[in-house]
């Protein structure tokens, strides 16, 4: 199968209601729908996330502070593409001015980190890289797909007193108290084909009907397929917008010529 393994994993800012294709289950709220990474590219991830409240202030190490830490083979660096988002919501990335790491803490521990946080209002179509080390928390009401390092390691600075861990130490130690680049957040167009991300772990594309020669030389190997509009199939295998396929190489998949979808792999 082609097609695979979905997780949906509840969480307490996770919501009742998603945006379709996705049906939660009666009284659950879904946070996070995984995608089982294959064995043959296991290095990387996609997910929606679906929130109902504020995530908390966090950050992840990059793959060097992961290792050093005992935290596995690498770290995590991802990138968001915002699918919905109710009025008013926001994703709160890096910070206003540079901040040193004894002021980061105090203002961890103050609740005050919250407020120095640029947090910029988002819709359907918006883009945004985050780097491995950037203080970064999702705003109530989003709905995103985040393609990242296979690596859950992340370290938590503030949660608006919720009774949950936090990790200060830690999170000192690998955040960088700077602004987020404005080069890495941009608005997608709604039609046409847009690289999204050519960063050191991973290749990202939105691609509209067949893609061009380029594209597909450019993804002539192992890759992921997230069907956005339309369908597709992966060796006769249909795949529905709400799944992510495999495949060994692009000339393997057949696109929509009026639909839309994403393809990734690892770099």
């Amino acid at each position: 199968m082609s097609g695979l393994p979905i997780r949906q994993v509840e969480k307490p800012w996770g919501r009742e209601n998603l945006p379709p294709p996705f049906v939660a289950p009666k009284g659950a709220k879904i946070g996070e729908i995984w995608f089982e990474p294959p064995p043959e590219l296991p290095s990387l991830l996609v997910k929606y996330i679906f929130t109902s409240e504020k995530l908390s202030v966090q950050v992840h190490p990059d793959d060097d502070q992961a290792r050093a830490m005992g935290h596995g083979a690498n770290g995590k660096e991802e990138c968001w593409l915002v699918i919905d988002a109710e009025p008013g919501a926001t994703l709160g990335i890096g910070f206003h001015q540079a901040i040193e790491a004894e002021a980061m803490r105090a203002a961890a521990l103050d609740g005050s980190i919250e407020k120095l946080l640029v947090w910029h209002p988002v819709r359907a179509g918006d883009f945004f890289y985050i780097p491995a080390n950037t203080v970064h928390a999702i705003g109530a009401g989003v709905s995103l797909i985040e393609v990242q390092q296979n690596a859950d390691i992340t370290f938590r600075l503030y949660d608006y007193g919720r009774p949950r861990e936090l990790h200060l130490d830690d999170a000192i130690a690998v955040a960088s108290g700077t602004p987020h680049d404005p080069q890495l957040r941009r608005h997608v167009p709604e039609r046409g084909t847009v690289e999204l991300a050519d960063g050191r772990y991973f290749r990202l594309h939105r691609v509209e009907g067949e893609p061009h020669e380029g594209i597909r030389a450019a993804y002539d190997r192992p890759l992921l397929v997230i069907p956005r509009e339309g369908s597709l199939s992966i060796r006769g295998e249909a795949l529905a917008p709400g799944s992510c396929g495999y495949v060994p190489s692009i000339t393997e998949v057949r696109f929509d010529p009026a639909g839309q979808a994403l393809i990734a792999h690892p770099k």
